[in-house]
């Protein structure tokens, strides 16, 4: 029997959680539903779930602290769904570790879209290929693409998918300049248009947990007007 991919919905409101169940379903997964923020933790502890989808707004835990909760205990590709309009609880979900949102109402074959388009990601690094360099090493900086480790000084440096993914990008072409527009098509493997607020702001929690400021650095550097770009030499060698 082939494994399926689980999936976690945290919403209170039963017909959204039921259209989320469906769709996500429809896309091949086996799917658990929370109705709120204690018992989605609780699952995810419990079924360690390749996707997570959270709402904002729980009867009992707000959904910024579920969402930095969850980030304890599980590296699920991580969406939020949100009827909020401020776009400061957004980019906050996003600084505590969600890999993207979506605003209610939204289409389900968008969110499918989304989806499909996160588990693709990790075939950008495809650590099996004999092509593809499995370490990459900057200094003292080293990533380890078949163990999605990364290292600085010799200290580990958790990252989430997206910040990994996002200096994977950088490192396999240093001194690249990347637009925001391709990053998207890179890191988020989708054509759905990815806010480029979104995009900021996991640069700006790379730099941080590399120890560089949130406006810029050494490694990952702003190319003002067009993006970003890996600012060191990079050794790429098979594990």
């Amino acid at each position: 029997m082939v494994s399926r991919d689980k999936a976690l919905v945290i919403e209170d409101a039963a017909d959204i959680r039921l259209l989320v169940h469906e769709t996500l379903s429809q896309a091949g997964f086996e799917v658990a539903e929370a109705g709120t923020g204690t018992q989605g933790l609780d699952l995810a502890v419990e079924l360690h779930p390749d996707l997570v989808t959270l709402d904002l707004i729980l009867p009992d835990i707000d959904g910024i602290e579920v969402c930095r909760r969850l980030r304890t205990v599980t590296n699920a590709y991580l969406i939020m769904l949100t009827a909020r309009t401020e776009e400061t609880d957004r980019l906050i979900g996003l600084e505590v570790g969600a890999d993207d949102y979506m605003v209610k109402p939204f289409s389900p074959r968008e969110l499918r879209a989304r989806v499909t388009a996160m588990l693709r990601r990790p075939r950008l690094a495809d650590p099996g290929s004999a092509a593809a360099p499995s370490v990459l090493r900057s200094a003292d900086l080293i990533v380890d693409r078949d163990l999605r480790e990364v290292t600085l000084a010799g200290v580990p440096v958790s990252l989430t998918r997206t910040e990994f993914d996002l200096l994977v990008t950088f490192m396999s072409q240093p001194r690249r300049v990347w637009e925001r527009e391709t990053l998207a098509r890179q890191v988020w493997h989708t054509e759905w248009a990815v806010n480029d607020h979104v995009i900021d702001v996991h640069v700006a929690n790379l730099r941080h947990k590399l120890g560089e400021s949130a406006e810029g650095g050494k490694l990952v550097r702003t190319v003002r007007g067009v993006g970003y770009r890996f600012g060191a030499d990079v050794e790429q060698r098979r594990g």
